[in-house]
């Protein structure tokens, strides 16, 4: 036999290096950081396996580990002292994530991006403002418009505390609109906005609920995000955002929607981020526990694969085991 093209030649060791297509780095990656301002020790996530929720004086010293590892750059999400109605300890001075912003922005050359958004602070753990009788009928959701003012709010807080990005993820009609123009009037023209832009009402986001004690007291979410089943919804939600000021567009979660990470790369040449979810880090963690998986293994072909969709960052719970194997 006499063939022409062989690509197992450029499969062999050495070779198959300097052809590789895709390739992953820590600075593509974002680490997830829960603070805790109930809790004055670590507190191990169960269904989280190697991650935990950490009080505000242990902030610093977090981010300092992810920081060893080479990862730069950190996702703060808030557990407040206490919850109401309107989620107001999300936009206080005094906030946990606000002042988590400040130390870590103070003692640590971290990259601090802000998670913007309620669900963690609101009694009911909706993503904003809820019709009035929700919880005795499904059928009603987040008032969209009064949940504006308040997402903006959230947003300018995060800035004044130092916050390098901020990155809302209620999918509420007009929140990058809002946001964009509540921070130029702040005077943080310069604060850059990642959008959740494509973000889907998914079952894999079961452990981040338990760690971020933001799971809905009553209904759902799929009146305010996406439906699983709609591609070319997710470009109409994109397109709005890049029209509003987006910076960066995110898609959640990144594995089952990697053909929505492949659409938006061939569209816009905006950087594109990808959400690789709790459920996603949870199960491969369980089918290792069983003995099914190699965890680093499929955990590094995970993100090369969403890599290889198309996206630019990877925010990641799997981003300090990652980057200390990429070093």
């Amino acid at each position: 036999m006499n063939f022409t093209e062989r690509p197992r030649r450029l499969r062999r060791d050495g070779i198959r290096e300097l052809v590789s297509e895709t390739t992953l780095d820590a600075t593509d990656l974002i680490a997830p950081v829960f603070v805790d301002a109930t809790t004055g020790e670590r507190v191990e996530i169960e269904s989280m396996p190697g991650h935990e929720r950490v009080p505000i004086d242990e902030s610093v010293a977090r981010v300092r580990e992810v920081l060893e590892t080479g990862v730069g750059a950190v996702m703060l999400f808030g557990i407040p002292e206490s919850k109401d109605e309107r989620g107001s300890r999300a936009w206080a001075e005094d906030g946990v994530v606000q002042e988590a912003t400040r130390r870590i922005t103070a003692e640590t050359d971290a990259t601090v991006i802000t998670d913007v958004c309620l669900c963690e602070y609101t009694e009911h753990g909706h993503c904003g403002i809820v019709e009035d009788e929700a919880a005795d009928d499904p059928r009603l959701t987040v008032k969209n418009d009064e949940t504006l003012d308040l997402l903006q709010k959230i947003a300018v807080s995060h800035a004044e505390a130092g916050a390098e990005m901020v990155a809302p993820s209620s999918m509420t009609d007009g929140m990058v609109e809002a946001i964009r123009t509540g921070l130029d009037e702040a005077g943080y023209s310069d604060v850059p906005i990642m959008s959740y832009a494509a973000k889907y009402e998914s079952a894999f986001y079961g452990p981040f609920r338990d760690a971020a004690d933001g799971a809905p007291a009553f209904g759902d979410r799929r009146h305010y995000q996406m439906d699983p089943a709609n591609a070319r919804e997710a470009m109409h939600e994109v397109e709005l955002d890049v029209e509003q000021g987006a910076d960066i567009l995110m898609v959640k979660p990144a594995l089952p929607y990697l053909d929505i990470v492949r659409d938006i790369r061939e569209e816009y040449d905006h950087p594109i981020a990808a959400y690789n979810v709790s459920g996603e880090y949870a199960m491969l963690h369980a089918a290792s526990e069983k003995g099914w998986l190699d965890l680093r293994e499929t955990a590094l072909e995970s993100l090369l694969s969403i890599k290889r969709a198309g996206a630019d960052l990877i925010l990641t719970y799997f981003a300090e085991d990652i980057a200390e194997d990429l070093a």
